[in-house]
């Protein structure tokens, strides 16, 4: 399934997903005057986790992102986080959409949700970037690797985020977190290559040298909206998982489009990269670290870090599993994802095998 055609666009609001338009109007007549209907309301294709809504009106668009309805995990959907770090980086300079209002008071539309403005661009949904030319294609990787080392290299003390998260302790933290709501999710089973990671991850971490910066958690070119005919970053989106954490673990995230095949979201695995003017894993991870002026991983431990992100990212999966068993599932495409859960745990796993 093409990734572009899958997640590409808006379309009428899904079953289940519906607002009350009345009420959410009546609200932000009273909190963001600005914001003036009528609306024409459309629902993302995209969006694995909180529904995202496209709101037209006849002079201006907006974006409204929701906590999904019904019960959600412990830490999961966090909105309210989301509304709070876009704030803090637009107020920086950093590219994400302006933030115009926040509602935690579930009366409104049955549950927390934020607006924000819409930042008009180009997404690529396909990570290779079709339909650039080698010489675009390199332009725009090194947009991508230029905007999160900026990103790992602000001051979370200037930003207001200091407290955003717990600095330190960043791997030991996560693979407690993501552990936990894998094997408390009994709705959607277990995986034998998931449990294995369980055990194996806490054993190997690598030692923490303290680094902590506001990390993305979901760093990928199809979160990101570009200028329509340049390698400009107009807008960084989806900042639901971020948190105060180590930079190699988010940029070793990012840094998996090389690792995962092309049936899932965000690989590569198996281009011809050279052709396709995309730098090698090499060079991309040696750029960056040049940006943030870091000694690039060891063997050992670039071979936790793909482990430790693609467990997580697979966690992510066992999570749309729960919430299609739940009913709760944001995406129309969530059952792809879910099915990519044992594939991807064994892809994590091999990860632990490779040669230091």
């Amino acid at each position: 399934m093409s990734q572009t055609i899958t997640f590409e666009g808006s379309g009428p609001v899904r079953a289940g997903h519906e607002l009350p338009v009345e009420r959410l109007t009546a609200w932000l007549q009273q909190q963001a005057p600005d914001v003036r209907g009528p609306f024409d309301i459309r629902q993302f294709n995209g969006g694995q986790s909180n529904p995202t809504y496209r709101l037209d009106t006849p002079g201006k668009s907006y974006v409204l992102r929701r906590k999904p309805g019904g019960p959600v995990l412990k830490g999961a959907h966090a909105v309210e986080r989301e509304h709070r770090v876009i704030s803090a980086l637009h107020a920086a300079g950093f590219p994400v959409p302006a933030p115009l209002a926040l509602c935690e008071d579930e009366a409104v539309i049955g549950s927390t949700f934020m607006v924000m403005e819409m930042v008009e661009g180009r997404i690529f949904w396909s990570p290779t970037l079709p339909d650039l030319t080698p010489d675009q294609r390199a332009a725009h990787f090194d947009a991508l690797n230029a905007t999160i080392a900026r990103l790992h290299s602000l001051d979370i003390q200037a930003l207001g985020l200091g407290d955003y998260g717990r600095p330190g302790a960043f791997f030991a933290r996560q693979i407690q977190r993501w552990s936990r709501q894998y094997q408390e999710d009994d709705l959607a089973g277990r995986d034998p290559d998931m449990d294995r990671l369980v055990a194996w991850l806490p054993e190997n971490m690598p030692e923490d040298d303290g680094a902590a910066c506001v990390v993305h958690g979901d760093f990928r070119a199809d979160n990101l909206i570009f200028a329509p005919d340049s390698a400009e970053v107009r807008a960084v989106l989806d900042w639901e998982l971020s948190t105060l954490g180590h930079p190699m673990g988010d940029f070793t995230y990012h840094l998996m489009m090389y690792r995962l095949p092309p049936s899932m979201i965000g690989g590569f695995a198996g281009a011809d990269l050279k052709a396709l003017g995309i730098p090698s894993e090499a060079d991309y991870l040696a750029a960056y670290c040049e940006r943030v002026d870091r000694a690039p991983p060891t063997a050992d431990e670039l071979r936790f870090y793909m482990a430790f992100n693609m467990f997580r990212l697979a966690a992510i999966f066992h999570g749309i599993m729960g919430r299609i068993a739940r009913g709760t599932a944001a995406s129309a495409h969530a059952q792809t994802m879910a099915d990519n859960l044992p594939a991807l745990a064994a892809l994590a796993w091999a990860q632990t095998e490779t040669t230091s």
